[in-house]
């Protein structure tokens, strides 16, 4: 994968960097079961890669694994 002069692994670490950065900044301790929260944090993923030109039919799959990801290193997070 090649995006504009960038690599697609190149591309993906962007990706990763800026998705971290603004969950940890917009999770709360009682995230993972309030519902809106999840729900905001799901339009962020998205609108970032879209941004970032993701293939659209794999988004939705990509969004669920982020915020699975997410769970996982947010205990930390509000710590």
């Amino acid at each position: 994968m090649f995006f504009g002069g960038i690599t697609g692994d190149a591309i993906l670490k962007k990706i990763a960097v800026e998705i971290t950065d603004k969950l940890r900044k917009s999770t709360t301790v009682d995230w993972q079961v309030r519902e809106s929260v999840r729900a905001r944090l799901r339009i962020l993923v998205r609108r970032t890669l879209q941004r970032y030109k993701y293939p659209p039919d794999q988004a939705p799959e990509a969004v669920e694994l982020v915020l699975k990801q997410a769970e996982v290193l947010s205990n930390g997070w509000t710590r």
